[in-house]
């Protein structure tokens, strides 16, 4: 399989090692990976924030850059839905080019389960861990099931954590409640954002959890912000890195 591989910002800028262990598990599964290096920001932020003629241009330079590909993919649910719902907003109903490029567009979850089909990982991660599950993730591209819909419980991260050797995943009171990251959201609501995330640390601290894990790195790097100021003993790991085989930095007293 030709895969092009689409990183977020923050990761290729901040968590070089997210991409890293996407692009190994990939290629462990015999995936031919291509970094296009003239890929830009997805536009997320300008369009979260109503710039949308500035986000434009980076809708335009996603289809030049990837859509050649036969599959795109994207550790990211909120940078995959930006792609698959939004742009929309640009190209209209009907163009074929879009069109195409949105059906071959997979978030990493998506494309491990849904694609790939992996049915098992020879990994083992001996450690007590908590799933977040991003709000773009479940409510837009539909990666697990949300709670205040009356549907069958699944989720493609629990799936494939289960497939680790050793893990022990936590049960968390409020499963799929928002970290209050929200991209721009982050900096004009600086306070509620902290609420919201603290909420969050919280149900994984009553639950035991030495690791919070999720499919979007831009929560994980507001949870973060957050236990690193309060020197809480929780670390926070990509799905790619627990599936690829890294293994937590974990603070004193965190065991």
């Amino acid at each position: 399989m030709n895969v092009g591989l689409f990183l977020p910002c923050y990761i290729d800028q901040f968590y070089p090692d997210v991409g890293l262990a996407t692009l190994e598990l990939l290629e462990q599964f015999g995936c031919k990976v291509d970094f296009p290096d003239a890929q830009t920001c997805c536009g997320q932020p300008m369009a979260n924030t109503g710039c949308l003629d500035d986000a434009r241009p980076l809708a335009d330079s996603f289809l030049k850059n990837f859509g050649d590909y036969e599959y795109i993919v994207c550790p990211s649910g909120s940078c995959v839905s930006m792609v698959t719902h939004h742009y929309e907003d640009f190209f209209g109903h009907d163009n074929e080019k879009y069109n195409a490029t949105r059906k071959k567009t997979y978030e990493l979850t998506q494309f491990l389960t849904q694609v790939l089909k992996i049915e098992s990982l020879d990994v083992s991660f001996p450690y007590r861990v908590g799933l977040h599950n991003s709000c773009h993730g479940l409510r837009e591209l539909r990666l697990g099931s949300s709670s205040e819909r009356m549907v069958s419980r699944f989720s493609l991260a629990r799936d494939l954590l289960s497939l680790v050797k050793d893990i022990e995943l936590v049960d968390l009171e409020r499963v799929d409640e928002c970290c209050g990251f929200g991209g721009t959201f982050a900096v004009t609501e600086e306070a509620v954002s902290c609420m919201m995330g603290n909420d969050r640390i919280h149900d994984h601290e009553q639950a035991g959890a030495q690791v919070i894990t999720a499919g979007d790195m831009s929560c994980l790097m507001h949870l973060d912000g957050l236990l690193r100021r309060q020197r809480k003993p929780i670390a926070v790991m990509h799905l790619a890195q627990i599936l690829a085989g890294r293994k937590p930095e974990l603070a004193s007293g965190a065991l």
